[in-house]
C-alpha cells in the first residue's frame, strides 16, 4: 500500500511537471514531502495520506500558478518593451523614408524645370534660326533682283532711268514726307498756343481783381444780451412771427451778444439782416413792427440790388438791357460760390471776355455782355427746373438777347455745343476767374484736410517714399524708390495717381502729378 501510494504519488507529480513545467521543481518538493508524510506516518490509514497528499499538491499548485503568473506578467512587460522599441526603430525609418522621398521629388522638379528651360532655350534658337535663314534668304533674293535691275537698266535709255529712279526715290521718300507733314502741322498747332496762351496772359496781366475771403454766415451784433429775450418774446412770439414774415431761421445760442440768420436764399437773409438791425436799434420788437421792419427792409434791398445791377452794367459800358435784366443781374450781389462774389465774378468774366475778344479781332462789347449774363441763371427762383446754363439762357432769350449771347450763356459749361468764338472765349473767361490765385476760397481745416488726403492717396501707391502736395495743392511731387520703381513703372504711377485724384478728390480747377525717380552718388575728397 505505500508502495502504491509513492507511485501515485509520482504519476501525479510526473503528469504535473508535464503540464506545468515551470513549476516542476516545487511540485517535486511536495512529492517528496509526501513521501517523507506517509513513512513517518505508518500508523496512519491510507486515507489520511491521501488526504495530506492532495493538500500538499494543492497548495503546490497554487504557489506554482502564482509564480508562473508572475513569470507571465514579466514576459509580457519584456515584450511590450521590445514592441515599442521596434515600433520607435520602424517610425524613425519611416521618417528617413519620408525625407529620401522628399529629395527625390525636389530633384525631380528640378530636373524637370531644367528640361523645360532647356526645351525654351531650343525654340528660341530654332526661331531665330529660322529668322537667320529668312533673312540670308530674303538678301539673296535682293541681291539677285539688284542684279537683273542692273541688267536692265544696261538696256535703258537716259529717260527711263531717271524716269524708273524719280519713281523710286518717290517710295522711298514717302515716310519722310508724311514726318515732315506731321511736323509742320504740330509747329502750327504749338504756335496757335503760344498765341493762345499770350491773348490769356495778356488779358490778365490788365485785370486787377481783389482776392475773396471765406464768407460761412450772416451775423447781427446786438447790444446787449437782454435784447435776445426782446427778440425771442413772451412764449416765443416775436421770433415766431419773425421767421414766418422772413422765410429764415434765427439761430440764438449762448454766444454773446450776437443772433445767426441762416437761410438758403441769401436776398432773404439779407433782408432779415436788414430787418433785425433795425428793429434792435429801435428797441421796440413786437409782431406789427416786425411786419412794418421787414416791409422797409425789403424796400432797400429791392432799391440796393437794383442799384448794384445798374452799377455792374455801367461798369461795363453795355447798353440795352432789359430792366429785369439788370434787376436780376443785382440778385446775384448777395451770392457767393466758394465765397467769390458771383456778381463781382459774372463782371470779371466780362472784362476778361472784352480783352481776349479785342486781341482776336471780334467785338468786345458782344463778348462783354455774354461774359455779363452767363450766371444769371443763378439768380432765377427756384420754379425753374434745368441747370442755371439752361435757365440763364431761356431767360435772357425771352428778354430779346442776340443767338450769340443765349449760346454763350447755354455753352459756358458746355452743357451745349458752343456755336461761336464767343461762346468759347466765355469758357475760358469763366475758368480763368474762378481759378486765378485769390479768386476762390474755402475754409481753412477743408483746404488741409484736402492737402492731407492729397498726400495719403499719393503714399498709398507701392513704391512711393515721399509725397508734397504743393502750391496750394495745385501740384503733388512724389519722390519713388528708384531701387525698386523702373522709369517705366514711374510714369504708371504718374498715371494711376492722376486717375486716382480725378475719381477720389473734389478740388478746384487742376492738380499737377510730377513723378520724380533720380540717383544720387556723394562722395568727399580729402
Amino acid at each position: 500500500m505505500l508502495d502504491h501510494s509513492v507511485s501515485s504519488i509520482h504519476v501525479l507529480a510526473q503528469a504535473d511537471v508535464a503540464l506545468y513545467w515551470p513549476w516542476a521543481g516545487l511540485m517535486l518538493l511536495g512529492a517528496m514531502a509526501g513521501f517523507f508524510v506517509v513513512r513517518i506516518g505508518t500508523k496512519g490509514t491510507r486515507r489520511d495520506a491521501h488526504e495530506q497528499a492532495a493538500a500538499l499538491i494543492e497548495v503546490a499548485k497554487r504557489e506554482a500558478l502564482v509564480a508562473g503568473e508572475e513569470i507571465k506578467q514579466q514576459a509580457e512587460r519584456e515584450l511590450e518593451a521590445r514592441r515599442s522599441e521596434v515600433n520607435r526603430e520602424l517610425d524613425r525609418r519611416e521618417i528617413e523614408m519620408d525625407l529620401r522621398l522628399r529629395e527625390i521629388r525636389s530633384h525631380e522638379e528640378s530636373l524637370a524645370l531644367l528640361d523645360h528651360q532647356l526645351s525654351h532655350h531650343g525654340e528660341r534658337l530654332t526661331r531665330e534660326g529660322s529668322a537667320i535663314k529668312q533673312a540670308r534668304d530674303a538678301i539673296r533674293a535682293l541681291s539677285k533682283s539688284l542684279r537683273k535691275r542692273l541688267e536692265g537698266v544696261s538696256q535703258m535709255d537716259a529717260d527711263e532711268i531717271k524716269r524708273a529712279l524719280r519713281e523710286e526715290v518717290q517710295l522711298e521718300c514717302q515716310d519722310e514726307l508724311r514726318a515732315m507733314r506731321r511736323q509742320i502741322i504740330d509747329r502750327s498747332e504749338q504756335d496757335l498756343q503760344n498765341e493762345a496762351k499770350r491773348i490769356i496772359v495778356t488779358a490778365m496781366q490788365r485785370m486787377a481783381s481783389l482776392p475773396n475771403h471765406d464768407i460761412t454766415a450772416t451775423i447781427v451784433s446786438l447790444p446787449n444780451d437782454e435784447m435776445k429775450g426782446r427778440i425771442i418774446g413772451r412764449e416765443g412770439r416775436n421770433i415766431k412771427s419773425f421767421e414766418a414774415v422772413t422765410g429764415v431761421t434765427l439761430l440764438i445760442d449762448e454766444s454773446p451778444q450776437m443772433v445767426l440768420v441762416s437761410s438758403f436764399d441769401p436776398v432773404r437773409r439779407e433782408i432779415a439782416r436788414a430787418a433785425l438791425d433795425a428793429l434792435v436799434k429801435d428797441g421796440r420788437i413786437h409782431p406789427a413792427s416786425i411786419e412794418e421792419a421787414v416791409k422797409t427792409a425789403e424796400a432797400e434791398v429791392d432799391l440796393h440790388v437794383q442799384q448794384s445791377g445798374e452799377d455792374a452794367v455801367q461798369r461795363l459800358g453795355i447798353n440795352g438791357l432789359k430792366p429785369e435784366i439788370i434787376g436780376l443781374l443785382g440778385k446775384l450781389k448777395f451770392r457767393f460760390s466758394y465765397s467769390q462774389n458771383v456778381l463781382d465774378h459774372s463782371v470779371e468774366v466780362g472784362f476778361l471776355c472784352s480783352l481776349m475778344a479785342s486781341e482776336l479781332g471780334l467785338d468786345p462789347n458782344v463778348a462783354k455782355r455774354a461774359g455779363l449774363l452767363h450766371d444769371i441763371g443763378k439768380a432765377v427762383e427756384g420754379d425753374y427746373e434745368g441747370s442755371h446754363a439752361s435757365i440763364g439762357a431761356d431767360f435772357v432769350r425771352r428778354h430779346g438777347e442776340t443767338t450769340i449771347v443765349v449760346n454763350a450763356v447755354a455753352a459756358h459749361h458746355e452743357e451745349v455745343k458752343p456755336e461761336t468764338l464767343y461762346a468759347g472765349l466765355v469758357i475760358l473767361a469763366d475758368t480763368l476767374s474762378a481759378i486765378r490765385p485769390g479768386a476762390r476760397a474755402e475754409p481753412m481745416q477743408t483746404y488741409i484736410q484736402r492737402l492731407e488726403r492729397l498726400e495719403k492717396l499719393a503714399l498709398s501707391i507701392e513704391g512711393v517714399q515721399q509725397a508734397y502736395a504743393i502750391q496750394a495743392g495745385r501740384e503733388v511731387r512724389v519722390v519713388v524708390n528708384p531701387h525698386k520703381v523702373s522709369d517705366e513703372q514711374a510714369k504708371d504711377i504718374s498715371r494711376v495717381l492722376r486717375q486716382r485724384i480725378e475719381e477720389e478728390l473734389q478740388y478746384p480747377s487742376t492738380i499737377k502729378v510730377m513723378v520724380i525717380r533720380e540717383h544720387r552718388f556723394t562722395d568727399t575728397a580729402m
